[in-house]
């Protein structure tokens, strides 16, 4: 019985469960014809006739269950699947393909994945490019971040772009600006002995066509508060470039040796 319910708590699973109960309720619902009473030539007793059956609306219109179903319903359904799943299911047939990629269930996962802030917001491009691209833009940050805890300048300096407007402000408070100024400032967090060692919290991203910015809380310590740090990309040339990095204090004072949070 664990291994039961162990199994239905798979996003998958649960997905389906939910979609054939939808799709049961849908089928008894059906209205019934009703039967028909049908003299003999003699004029005998009527007889019961069963009419003729009705097809399933799916045999009648070549739709799929997905489509027979309340399009709420259908969202609710989905939003039980995650990223990897909902391509996976996209990828089955052409009515999966349909339902999978309906915008509203995408833009159901953007708001649980990522953030309810931009819930007004029309993209451009619907809500499943939209999150394609803002889980790139997420997982580009990340890589930001590995590349400080691995203290990495050749790694550092391919990632910001090669401009004279780039901009870094460390915790300090001390900015850097242009491309040669920012690599010397993180060769001297590189260089710094203690270890970088943080964890990244309340990640916001948005995304525009060329541009996208990602906002967050980085904790170098949990009991002195969290450093606020906003990182700026810009798309050239077919990828992300890091162009913008600020770091500050949230709360309490910071040593001036520390140059990054």
């Amino acid at each position: 019985m664990e291994v039961f319910f162990s199994l239905l708590s798979e996003p998958s699973l649960v997905a389906v469960a939910v979609t054939a109960l939808c799709f049961l309720f849908a089928l008894f619902s059906l209205p019934r014809r009703p039967r028909k009473l049908q003299c003999d030539s003699n004029g005998a007793t009527p007889q019961m006739l069963d009419p003729s059956p009705v097809p399933p609306p799916s045999m009648r219109t070549g739709s799929s269950m997905m489509e027979e179903l309340v399009p709420e319903i259908t969202t609710h359904a989905l939003s039980y699947l995650d990223y990897p799943s909902l391509c996976r299911l996209s990828m089955t047939n052409s009515l999966m393909r349909k339902a999978a990629n309906d915008d509203n269930a995408w833009k159901a996962l953007y708001h649980k994945d990522f953030t309810l802030e931009q819930d007004s917001i029309t993209p451009t491009n619907g809500w499943k490019a939209y999150y394609a691209a803002t889980r790139a833009i997420v997982n580009i940050n990340t890589e930001f971040f590995n590349i400080v805890r691995d203290k990495s300048l050749p790694a550092m300096s391919r990632f910001w772009m090669n401009a004279d407007y780039v901009k870094c402000i460390h915790a300090s408070g001390e900015l850097f600006s242009g491309y040669n100024a920012v690599m010397q400032s993180w060769q001297l967090v590189f260089n710094w002995e203690q270890g970088l060692n943080f964890q990244v919290r309340d990640v916001r991203a948005r995304v525009l066509t060329d541009m996208a910015w990602v906002t967050m809380k980085t904790y170098v310590d949990m009991d002195t508060g969290p450093f606020n740090v906003t990182n700026v990309f810009e798309f050239h040339n077919g990828r992300w470039y890091m162009v913008h990095h600020h770091s500050s204090v949230m709360n309490g004072d910071v040593d001036h040796q520390i140059v990054h949070g």
